[in-house]
């Protein structure tokens, strides 16, 4: 009996022209209609070696799979301070605009800021001296720039070292770099808040990220602590802007690999946090739909050779036309 259906199905199937498909056929055929029907491309700012050259930009529709544009040559050229550009984090203002911000040196106690229309032509670079304020402040390390909606301003925030300030976190930082997270505010880009000191968790904390998930604000910050080593990711949440910041203990990134930078976008439900693994040479990316649960999708993950520390922005498919 079985064999008669068997044989039937065939039949059916030749006289029908019918195919069956496997399951993952269907996920890419799924994953192929989805990226077909989006009106919204990934970019992804980052940069090379250590920043000499400037700007360089990729982009995707699936997250996973990254296109170099301008045969991952830059795109700008840096022209403040120690003229590095490291870290650069563009995001799309009210304004619709496209503001940067960039670590434009090692031990400059500034950062690099520049805006721009359709992410091709740029405006004059500026320093921002953010560490006036701070005369013994060593640095001013990878800056980020958020629009906060309740606020009705952009924050930059950054992390920089004033030696001398938590002498037990110094003694195990690499050298005395013993980092926390300052911040300022703007709404024209032309006058600033004075600095003040955005968060201390009583480590050595660098490269905070911020997204407001409409439940609460969500920072993503490093622990740069060297002696004993950290190195990791981990998640802090708060009902403002201003704190106060609830630290999760455990970190979320893989414990077997040095890593910083995150970058975080929201893409068809989830978070996807990306993230530098600057001892191995590579990119890694995780997801969660929470900041509790996460999925490592890093197997699956092409970026462009090189890719170092950056920012992910939406974009229009035809503001990508622009720039290929």
């Amino acid at each position: 009996m079985a064999r008669i259906r068997i044989v039937s199905l065939v039949l059916f199937m030749l006289l029908t022209g019918c195919q069956f498909q496997d399951s993952t056929d269907q996920a890419t055929t799924a994953l192929q209609h989805t990226n077909s029907e989006r009106t919204e491309i990934l970019l992804f700012a980052s940069f090379r070696g250590n920043g000499e050259d400037g700007l360089h930009l990729s982009y995707s529709e699936d997250g996973l799979n990254w296109t170099a544009l301008n045969n991952d040559e830059s795109v700008l050229a840096p022209q403040v301070g120690t003229k590095l550009m490291r870290d650069p984090v563009i995001i799309r203002g009210p304004d619709n605009r496209f503001h940067m911000v960039w670590t434009s040196g090692w031990e400059d106690a500034a950062i690099g800021l520049a805006h721009s229309d359709n992410l091709r032509d740029w405006s004059e670079q500026v320093l921002v001296p953010v560490m006036k304020g701070f005369p013994a402040a060593k640095n001013a390390w990878a800056p980020e720039i958020y629009w906060d909606d309740a606020t009705q301003q952009y924050w930059i925030y950054w992390a920089s070292t004033i030696p001398g300030t938590y002498p037990d976190t110094e003694k195990q930082a690499d050298k005395g770099w013993d980092h926390r997270i300052f911040a300022t505010t703007t709404k024209d880009f032309t006058t600033f808040t004075l600095t003040e000191l955005f968060y201390q968790p009583g480590f050595n904390v660098i490269d905070a990220a911020i997204v407001n998930t409409g439940k609460n604000y969500t920072m993503l910050v490093k622990d740069e602590t060297r002696y004993p080593p950290a190195k990791h990711l981990l998640v802090a949440t708060a009902n403002t802007i201003y704190g106060p910041w609830q630290l999760q203990q455990a970190p979320f990134s893989p414990t077997d690999v040095w890593v910083e930078g995150p970058a975080i976008i929201e893409l068809d439900g989830w978070y996807y946090v990306y993230f530098d693994q600057y001892t191995e040479h590579s990119f890694g990316v995780m997801r969660t739909r929470d900041f509790k649960e996460w999925e490592n999708l890093t197997r699956q993950l092409n970026m462009p050779q090189g890719s170092r520390h950056g920012s992910i922005v939406k974009i229009t498919r035809e503001e990508l036309s622009v720039l290929r």
